[in-house]
């Protein structure tokens, strides 16, 4: 399955190949919405137990990103497997591979950049440090949950 940006619709188009040979072969497209995949990433760090998690649309505000997930992890352990689990369920899943993902669970802050979906991983400390919420304050929130 290959993956293609779409920068128009702001989504990101997958092909999808049939079993004919690939003189017959039409590929089919199947556009998943950036809303939808940042949904799904939001459901995948409340499965591993991520805490007060911050879905924002900055797409009206600036060019780095259309969104951003914030979410706060207890323990550098935590903040480790919700990185590795949430890069395994987009691959699985949506057929996604970040990228990039920089920090460390060490550091209490991981990002998982999926181009246009941003996800921050923080320990409760270095979000306070950072405050991103507030220096994105200008960005709709979508979904908070404490």
């Amino acid at each position: 399955m290959a993956r293609e940006y779409n920068p128009r619709s702001y989504a990101l188009v997958f092909r999808k190949e049939s079993a004919r040979t690939s003189a017959q072969r039409s590929p089919e497209e199947e556009v998943l919405e950036l809303i939808d995949i940042a949904r799904f990433i939001v459901d995948t760090i409340a499965g591993k137990m991520g805490s007060d998690i911050l879905l924002l649309d900055l797409s009206r505000v600036t060019l780095i990103a259309d969104y951003f997930i914030i979410a706060t992890a207890d323990s550098e352990r935590q903040i480790k497997a919700i990185a590795d689990d949430l890069v395994e369920q987009l691959r699985i899943n949506q057929g996604l591979t970040p990228l990039s993902i920089e920090g460390t669970p060490a550091s209490g802050w991981v990002l998982v950049d999926y181009g246009s979906i941003v996800v921050h991983i923080f320990s409760e400390a270095q979000r306070n440090r950072y405050q991103l919420e507030g220096f994105w304050s200008d960005a709709r929130t979508v979904v908070r949950i404490a």
